[in-house]
């Protein structure tokens, strides 16, 4: 089998670990950061109001989250029905598209538990 054939995918694969990498390395940086501060304000004696010690928190997460996943997991459904690429026993990588069925059932329980949520605030 020719080594580009398993680049390619390869790459394809490791791009979604390596963005949600970046993406934990900058929360991580972001947390410190705001810690670091709230530390200089306390040293200084100011006093710290409770809002800014608890973690920010959207209101719309779940439902940001939900879109997110779910175009992803149709995303990745896609990709692998879109690509001609075939094993050496002749098996396609087009049946690899349930793949994309965890990413999307995950986002549908993410805008589920938003839509819910949002009711039961409407109702309270």
């Amino acid at each position: 089998m020719d080594p580009a054939m398993l680049f390619i995918p390869g790459i394809i694969m490791l791009t979604p670990v390596a963005i949600l990498l970046i993406f934990m390395r900058y929360r991580t940086d972001q947390t410190k950061e705001r810690y670091r501060t709230l530390l200089q304000l306390a040293e200084k004696g100011v006093e710290l109001p409770h809002e800014l010690l608890a973690d920010p928190h959207t209101s719309n997460s779940d439902r940001r989250r939900a879109l997110v996943l779910i175009g992803g997991g149709l995303g990745l459904m896609a990709m692998f029905l879109a690509l001609p690429i075939e094993f050496h026993d002749g098996q396609r990588i087009a049946s690899l598209w349930g793949l994309g069925l965890l990413p999307l059932m995950t986002g549908l329980g993410y805008f589920a538990n938003w839509w819910l949520n949002r009711r039961d605030d409407m109702r309270g």
